[in-house]
């Protein structure tokens, strides 16, 4: 079964931090590149991040450069986004996504995670 499955966010104060993980099924990890994607009410869609498994690879958002990591470990089947500096426009759903880059539509979603900066 290919799926994607995400954990990690929560309500955070700014300036917090907070670490998204997403188990992914094997197959997908092994041939796509998987990113963080976000959601914002009344905003649009928009990739935060993407990692290669072929060459490790890692594309950021302007918007997040400098604050979140994107990582993965094949070993077991997983990716994460460290978020630092947490700000209150970070407030989104966050999912995982397979596969990312530019140029691609992820065909695979998770079924996001909610994440609140607030204090």
């Amino acid at each position: 079964q290919l799926q994607l499955v995400e954990s990690g966010g929560g309500l955070v104060q700014p300036g917090g931090s907070l670490r998204l993980s997403c188990a992914a099924s094997a197959v997908i990890l092994d041939y796509y590149a998987i990113g963080w994607f976000r959601q914002a009410p009344g905003k649009e869609r928009e990739e935060v991040s993407c990692i290669s498994s072929s060459d490790g690879s890692t594309y950021y958002a302007n918007s997040v450069k400098g604050r979140f990591t994107i990582s993965e470990d094949n070993a077991n089947a997983m990716v994460y986004l460290q978020m630092n500096s947490l700000k209150p426009e970070d407030t989104a759903v966050y999912y995982c996504a397979a596969p990312c880059g530019t140029g691609y539509q992820p065909d695979f979603w998770g079924q996001g995670t909610k994440v609140t900066v607030s204090s």
